[in-house]
């Protein structure tokens, strides 16, 4: 088995991750340092900063969190305010994908690091609904520039066509098939709109509903089933 997927399947984080920790050292197999290419095999002896890794005891969970504004998404400890310290799950756990620092809403974590690719994969198009409120009012062509794909040049790319529609003057719905980096931010500025509140509300058929702000609960079997379909 591959190292990465080895820890991933522990439950110790994703396999991007144990990526990270073999490149920078942290990992050795039967007390010799770890490359990415080390192989794990039955009674193996692997450990994580010279703890042994041994075998889950739990089963994986799944959770839905609205996220407050001031919540950074990220499983560094050294970071204040970061999304493990804030929900305090008695398992290990991580995001799957981020949430801005400034934007709120709903953000699924794990403890199955074997998902968290395959969810994110671009090319499996998954779709995120998003509530954004600007600071003036809504037109039709910007909504419409906003569905043909908006050229972010700082990012030296071109955001795919999308869903976007009208709630009221200053708020509108955009369904977004991508990750970028601040995304739904950049392209309001693109037009010369400044964003003021940003709540994403669904993760594919996940949806935020009426969980309350800064709360979270464990996905039910038939959301979960639906998702990994």
């Amino acid at each position: 088995m591959r190292l990465n997927k080895f820890l991933s399947e522990k439950g110790l984080c994703s396999r991007r991750e144990a990526d990270a920790w073999i490149e920078s050292g942290r990992v050795a197999v039967n007390r010799r340092i770890a490359t990415l290419g080390t192989p794990v095999e039955d009674g193996d002896l692997v450990t994580v900063d010279g703890a042994p890794v041994g075998a889950r005891e739990q089963a994986h969970v799944y959770i839905a969190f609205n996220k407050p504004v001031g919540v950074t998404c990220t499983t560094e400890a050294r970071v204040r305010d970061n999304i493990i310290d804030f929900i305090g799950h008695e398992q290990r756990i991580f995001p799957i994908g981020r949430l801005d620092k400034d934007s709120e809403g709903l953000i699924l974590l794990t403890s199955d690091g074997d998902i968290v690719n395959r969810l994110l994969r671009e090319e499996h198009e998954h779709e995120k609904e998003y509530v954004v409120t600007v600071d003036r009012p809504v037109s039709e062509s910007f909504l419409a520039g906003l569905r043909r794909g908006v050229r972010l040049a700082e990012l030296a790319t071109t955001t795919k066509p999308c869903e976007a529609w009208r709630v009221d003057q200053y708020s509108f719905r955009i369904v977004l098939t991508q990750g970028l980096n601040r995304q739904i931010r950049r392209m309001c500025e693109h037009f010369g709109y400044e964003v003021r509140q940003l709540r994403r509300e669904r993760f594919v058929n996940i949806q935020l509903g009426k969980l309350q702000l800064g709360y979270w609960r464990n996905l039910e079997a038939v959301e979960l089933q639906q998702l990994l379909a």
